[in-house]
């Protein structure tokens, strides 16, 4: 559905690339995660995506034609539902909808049916006389998507959709876009919330530096193959059984006295646990099993703070 070959995008007076020869292919029909700390160039990348940058070298195709191309003969095959709102708060949630309609330039009666059809989808019909301006959270979230899907694309790219909302809204957001996924659209979707890109996307991307630090299916980039044991200490490993694990088992250290490593050195966890408790070390906890999203993550893009 998307391809994305070799793209690299500097801003002018910038001393460095925003982006540096980024590779991916979104298939048709999936929710494709795309993460990374801030500043690691998803919204540059959406932005090129979405036309409003130009493409400094590299090219991106939708459903096999230039992106241009694409754009020019199917102009609402792609929509973007960004991170800040993007309605008129003074004007009601019937008006948003009716005016951004009109502006992707859908006809009377076609646009009379996707707005009654949107805000059916959207869970909106109750607040459709209401400014969009005295929404709660969830509910501009709502109208965001909502206004998204007027023109039915078949590629819908969503950043932070679920930022700021409650909980019962997140959910409700969630089951909408998987529901999305089953109607054969295709979705790139951004998020901090580990836990969602893990709950409904297919294939997940880390981008850092402006570059593909992982990309693949879940479970792919999961390991779910190599299952792990994680312990919290109460004061570090001591330096000399660290480098030994660190050099044969592939210690990973977590941060604050926490470790990952796997298993296949010992039996079992009792005799991990044996270990530790020769060295004198202290454990607060202990667990097995496979790595999560966030612990890859962290693994890849290390721990230090991001502006």
């Amino acid at each position: 559905m998307l391809r994305i070959d070799r793209i690299f995008f500097q801003y002018r007076r910038s001393e460095q690339a925003v982006l540096d020869g980024i590779d991916l292919d979104v298939p048709r029909g999936a929710i494709f995660g795309l993460l990374g700390p801030n500043g690691a160039g998803k919204t540059t990348l959406i932005s090129l995506i979405a036309g409003l940058l130009p493409i400094d070298r590299g090219e991106i195709r939708l459903g096999g034609l230039p992106l241009e191309e694409a754009r020019r003969r199917q102009p609402n095959s792609l929509a973007l539902v960004p991170q800040d709102y993007a309605f008129y708060p003074m004007l009601t949630v019937v008006e948003n909808l009716r005016f951004f309609a009109g502006v992707q330039g859908l006809a009377r009666e076609i646009s009379r049916q996707r707005v009654a059809y949107c805000a059916s989808f959207a869970q909106l019909e109750t607040v459709l006389g209401k400014r969009a301006g005295e929404l709660s959270g969830g509910l501009r979230r709502r109208l965001n998507l909502a206004i998204g899907l007027l023109a039915d694309p078949d590629l819908l790219l969503l950043d932070e959709p679920t930022v700021g909302v409650d909980p019962q809204s997140r959910h409700f957001l969630l089951d909408s876009i998987r529901g999305l996924r089953d109607q054969g659209k295709t979705i790139l979707y951004t998020s901090h919330y580990m836990d969602e890109v893990e709950a409904i996307c297919d294939r997940v991307a880390i981008i850092d530096h402006g570059r593909i630090l992982v990309s693949g299916g879940l479970s792919e980039v999961l390991g779910s193959d190599t299952p792990e044991a994680r312990f919290r200490l109460a004061q570090p490993l001591p330096r000399e059984l660290h480098d030994d694990w660190q050099a044969r088992l592939g210690l990973h250290e977590e941060g604050g006295n926490a470790y990952s490593m796997p298993l296949a050195g010992f039996k079992d966890l009792s005799e991990l646990a044996c270990r530790l408790s020769d060295a004198q070390c202290e454990v607060l906890g202990m667990s097995y099993g496979g790595q999560n999203l966030e612990q890859v993550f962290m693994r890849l893009t290390h721990r230090s703070l991001r502006d």
